[in-house]
């Protein structure tokens, strides 16, 4: 839905025409899974698919939401009530957002809202983030917040850690705030310093697909948690303050220091060694050789599916078809559990590798699956 559309829908729905309409985007990560919440590297890029919000302000201490893609009516709450963990609904993200706002002490007095997306829901691609976002942002603009949007980001993780409950880290908000048309977004997650690196992969007659697999995941359930907590047990273990000091050719003594605690080092080998394959595409984009990245990428499926153990059948049948059907490389993609892959490829190769996936899911009984181009696109911003 544009932005024209939703601003009409607002008007029916309060009354009145809304001070502006934003969006934010949903994210694909290249490279970097799970390396977030362990101050490690990510590179993300933005994809087309966006939130969208019309918003204006309120003064009566009222949050009024609306959302185009769920059903049911406007939802009221008071912003005196907000309180973390008591909404399991989707209205948590953006009144999680005010509610964090508050809390760091902007006077946000109310907002009424109007949200349409176009982000798949549980597909790992963000669709939570680009919700928190492009509220933040809206909410920044009309009250004159004046925050970075490094900040926004910071505020958004923290509303979806502590209010919703889902123990996420800061990639997600940060790509959806911070990437730039035709660029991956190289974010050290321990500092927030960012470099936009040129990902222009049309120029170079490749393409990038999104195989959303249409198994949903939910970050707030036990795995993810069971997964951070395990990687900080190996941070305590190994006496470092997250496994982003754990240098790669020191990585072999780190295991060994670890004895007998077999899952702590799978993790941690993931953790340090994801790291280093996201400084290595970094390196390889610089020097223009944006086809060697496909091995990289297929070397961090392998890492998440047998170290961290997050893969799933379809995300597994997704990269062993398409690397079979002649990928340059392939992965699982997001926080795994289900959710998406991408595949690296030759553009006059889609058309073949997206058959033999649909084939490969036909014959396997699952679910088809869902394929689209990922094409690196603008973060958040205002549209009207």
């Amino acid at each position: 839905m544009g932005a024209q559309q939703v601003a009409e829908r607002f008007a029916e729905l309060y009354g009145a025409e809304p001070e502006g309409v934003w969006a934010a985007p949903g994210r694909v990560n290249l490279i970097g899974e799970h390396t977030d919440y362990n101050d490690g590297f990510v590179m993300p890029f933005a994809l087309p698919h966006r939130a969208v919000a019309a918003v204006s302000r309120r003064t009566d201490g009222v949050l009024r939401l609306h959302s185009a893609d769920i059903d049911g009516g406007i939802v009221e709450l008071s912003l005196d009530a907000l309180t973390p963990g008591s909404d399991e609904n989707w209205t948590a993200y953006p009144a999680g957002v005010v509610w964090v706002l508050r809390e760091a002490g902007h006077a946000v007095t109310g907002a009424d809202v109007h949200l349409s997306s176009t982000v798949p829901t549980g597909a790992g691609l963000s669709s939570s983030a680009a919700l928190e976002v492009v509220i933040a942002l809206a909410l920044n603009d009309l009250y004159e917040l004046g925050l970075p949007r490094w900040k926004l980001a910071r505020l958004c993780q923290r509303a979806e850690n502590v209010y919703v409950g889902a123990p996420t880290g800061i990639m997600d908000q940060t790509a959806s705030a911070c990437c730039e048309q035709g660029h991956a977004l190289f974010l050290d997650t321990r500092d927030l310093s960012q470099q936009q690196i040129p990902f222009d992969l049309a120029a170079e007659g490749l393409r990038l697909l999104v195989v959303d697999t249409q198994v949903k995941h939910a970050h707030s359930g036990g795995e993810y948690g069971k997964r951070r907590a395990g990687c900080e047990k190996g941070a305590a273990l190994l006496g470092v303050d997250a496994l982003r000091d754990v240098p790669y050719d020191g990585l072999d003594a780190a295991l060994a220091r670890l004895g007998d605690e077999e899952e702590v080092v799978r993790l941690v080998r993931h953790v340090v060694t994801e790291d280093h394959r996201v400084e290595r595409v970094v390196g390889l984009l610089r020097a223009g050789d944006t086809r060697a990245i496909g091995p990289v990428l297929t070397e961090g499926h392998a890492s998440l599916r047998d170290d961290f153990r997050i893969s799933c059948p379809e995300l597994d049948l997704v990269v062993d078809t398409a690397l079979g059907a002649g990928a340059l490389g392939a992965r699982m993609t997001g926080g795994g559990f289900g959710g998406s892959a991408i595949v690296l490829t030759e553009a006059a190769e889609v058309d073949t590798l997206t058959k033999a996936i649909e084939e490969a899911f036909a014959a396997a009984g699952f679910t088809a699956p869902r394929v689209f181009e990922a094409v690196p696109s603008a973060g958040a911003g205002r549209l009207v």
